[in-house]
């Protein structure tokens, strides 16, 4: 039986290049689609800003550092020179619980947390002298503890300062210094008859994003757990023990000051410190907008395909699908996208997704029926159509094998094709051509092709 779309093959010709013009076309409402995302990521970056401007943001705990002025010289008005020199824990121990929570505006949705800490640790008498710092230079009654605090907003509960049993009022602000810009400070005169000075107090902290803290102490335990299981552990230190399930995350971190490039003492600036953290990000199972877009990068292939499934039954079963038919099938193709993106906004990926192929591959099967007439080829058209969506699916869920994962599955699709048109003969032998003028491809069927007949 012969196969053919009109008089000769350049009919053939003509209807693939109109099918090629047609893909290439719905490059613009796809680039459209890409910026509708981009726009409502935008959006809600906004509403997130919003709220981590009330509620705090990231937040990364430095200090508590003891600060002791010393006299540095003589200004030409004959005035006191005072410099700062810097003194960091020897005993640095963190104990908190993360209370993960969505707070909204409108239709965004920004995850925030609350924690409880605990935090407790021990300053050693500084050692002024490996500064060339002399005795009489050190003003003991005036030195101060700093604790660095990026989005004082955050901070929930009445800061009680206890040192050697004694509780120290907490000041807020930070006084004139190198190392922290926002915090709160301790006034703690020293006793250079103490030789050692145990802090402790308790810390109740409001943010978004992550929780960070500079290991500041030449032994720093730190201990967070949360019921909030999404989670990636990030800064220069992972922790030493962690679990990770359904339940949550429980993690605790051991660095010693031989793990970091900065010393335990210093004068003027001290920049390494500032860049050294550890610490866990809190995240959304799946970012709706992140998981949207990247679907999106997988139309045109989507919209090929589907053209191929098209293509071979009409070169087969002697189907003419006029290219309007193809057009509305493309864009069918295109409005999956824009409901998967509208409907992620009120639900979860996953269902929104389900939502959205499933009403797509109905639409695209029912409108069929009216090309092939063919029940059984309807059939194979939705089931296409439906292994489709669901491998885009597995896709998107495999973050690191994507590209494997789509190559192995173009692959396929290609050897599929192949094996397909295994038997068209594209030219008549060249008798047949000199009869009859014309060069029709044709279709030998096999016994296992009668079904697209």
């Amino acid at each position: 039986m012969k196969t053919n779309f009109g008089t000769n093959v350049d009919m053939l010709i003509v209807k693939i290049v109109v099918v090629a013009v047609l893909v290439a076309v719905m490059l613009l409402p796809i680039t459209m689609i890409r910026s509708l995302i981009e726009e409502r990521e935008q959006n809600q970056q906004a509403a997130q800003d919003d709220i981590v401007n009330k509620w705090g943001g990231a937040q990364e705990l430095t200090g508590p550092v003891l600060v002791l002025p010393y006299q540095s010289g003589i200004d030409k008005n004959g005035n006191p020179l005072i410099a700062y020199s810097y003194y960091l824990p020897d005993d640095f121990r963190v104990d908190g619980n993360i209370t993960a929570e969505e707070r909204a505006r409108t239709l965004f949705h920004t995850l925030v947390y609350q924690s409880d800490m605990k935090i407790s640790g021990k300053f050693s008498l500084p050692n002024y002298a490996k500064l060339n710092i002399k005795e009489e230079q050190v003003i003991w009654q005036d030195a101060f503890v700093l604790i660095g605090i990026p989005y004082l907003q955050g901070v929930r509960n009445k800061i009680e300062f206890n040192v050697n049993g004694k509780s120290l009022p907490v000041q807020p602000g930070v006084k004139s210094n190198t190392l922290i810009d926002s915090g709160v400070t301790i006034g703690m005169p020293v006793d250079p008859s103490v030789e050692s000075y145990e802090f402790s107090f308790n810390l109740g902290l409001n943010g978004s994003g992550g929780l960070y803290f500079t290991p500041i102490g030449k032994e720093n335990r730190i201990h967070l757990k949360s019921s909030w299981s999404t989670v990636s552990f990030n800064g220069d230190f992972l922790p030493a023990d962690r679990v990770i399930n359904n339940e949550g995350f429980d993690a605790s971190w051991n660095v010693f000051d031989y793990n970091r490039n900065y010393v335990q003492m210093w004068t003027g600036n001290n920049e390494v410190i500032k860049t050294s953290s550890l610490g866990v990000d809190l995240r959304y199972p799946v970012d709706k907008y992140q998981m949207t877009m990247r679907s999106v990068k997988y139309a045109i292939m989507f919209i090929v395909l589907t053209f191929v499934v098209f293509f071979l039954v009409e070169l087969l079963s002697k189907k003419r699908i006029h290219p309007v038919q193809y057009l509305l099938v493309s864009c069918a193709l295109v409005l999956f996208y824009t409901l998967l993106l509208a409907i992620s906004e009120h639900l979860g990926f996953g269902l929104s997704y389900l939502i959205s192929g499933a009403a797509t591959t109905l639409l695209i099967t029912a409108y069929s029926t009216t090309m092939f007439r063919n029940v059984k080829q309807t059939a194979i058209m939705g089931l296409f159509l439906t292994v489709l969506y669901a491998y885009l699916y597995i896709i998107l869920q495999q973050e690191n094998m994507a590209l494997l994962f789509g190559a192995v599955g173009l692959f396929v699709a290609l050897a599929i094709v192949m094996y397909v048109l295994r038997k068209v003969n594209w030219y008549k032998n060249e008798d047949e051509n000199n009869e009859a003028g014309e060069i029709s491809p044709v279709y030998t069927p096999g016994d296992g092709d009668r079904d697209m007949n």
